[in-house]
């Protein structure tokens, strides 16, 4: 039921690149473009600035995602309302989510899951990635919400929601408006989250796939959490690697900024975690429903 034209723009917009939507909506590129541009035409405003092989959201474009994500979910709510009527459900469903996840991501979603399934009670349990994990292998949660990219044969994995990691300053920091390069990262003074965290593996991934080495920055910190890594930096001249999810009232509110690197940008997928083989009712209900 969502509209076509926008839900291209929206895959876009959420992968921040032409050619990823085209993958995942099976059609070519220039078809990505061309509904675009309706949309464009349309609207009398341009959706996204192209730098080298990647785009960016314009304002119109980040305020057009918003109501996109909202259309989605409201033809997503419309759609499982009408298909429970004669359903009823009923039991427990315990999910594990890694941190970021189950603080910035999961609780709008989950209380719109109550809104519909009232008799069935979720248990949310978060830890970083690895525990996640264990705790799934050792049949303690029913699934998980990971943000990590190591993956094990014990596990299915299914893409879940799309992310940006994001280089973060205080609004005041002296390299607030500057635009970095990759060599520059040597000079800086980092935070980084603590061993076992996803997000910090999947960093240090991407800054070797770029080479350079995250054993040589200089890492005052390691904190467990993106709450307390954001305090820090309001108090420190320090900076750190944060996904987007996390600081957008800090954006909003003009005390925390996401400083530019020239040529690096670090993009993922937050990932179901599920059990090998046949899922239960319950499970499938709400990887449905959160689709």
């Amino acid at each position: 039921m969502f509209d076509y034209r926008l839900k291209v723009f929206h895959t876009a917009a959420s992968r921040l690149s032409f050619t990823k939507a085209s993958e995942e909506l099976y059609i070519s590129q220039p078809a990505v473009t061309k509904h675009i541009k309706e949309i464009e035409n349309q609207l009398g405003t341009k959706l996204f600035d192209r730098k080298g092989t990647s785009v960016q959201l314009t304002q119109s474009g980040r305020i057009l995602y918003q109501y996109a994500e909202k259309i989605r979910n409201i033809y997503r709510d419309l759609e499982f309302e009408i298909s429970q009527i004669n359903e009823q459900h009923k039991g427990k469903l315990i999910i594990g989510a890694s941190t970021t996840v189950a603080q910035y991501v999961l609780p709008e979603i989950l209380a719109r899951f109550n809104t519909y399934y009232k008799d069935i009670k979720i248990e949310l349990i978060a830890h970083n990635t690895e525990i996640i994990s264990d705790l799934l292998k050792e049949g303690k949660i029913d699934l998980g919400i990971i943000e990590g990219e190591s993956q094990s044969s014990f596990f299915d994995y299914q893409s879940f929601k799309a992310d940006e990691i994001v280089l973060t300053a205080k609004a005041d920091h002296s390299l607030a408006h500057k635009t970095l390069h990759l060599k520059d990262l040597y000079q800086l003074d980092f935070i980084f989250r603590e061993q076992g965290s996803g997000t910090l593996e999947f960093i240090h991934n991407r800054l070797k796939d770029k080479g350079i080495n995250p054993e040589e920055l200089h890492t005052v910190i390691q904190l467990g959490s993106s709450e307390s890594i954001k305090n820090y930096l309001l108090h420190s001249d320090c900076m750190a690697f944060l996904s987007i999810s996390t600081i957008l009232n800090e954006l909003k509110n003009n005390t925390l900024t996401v400083v530019d690197i020239k040529g690096f940008s670090i993009e993922r997928n937050f990932h179901f975690i599920l059990p090998k083989g046949e899922q239960s009712e319950l499970i499938r209900l709400f990887l449905r429903f959160v689709s």
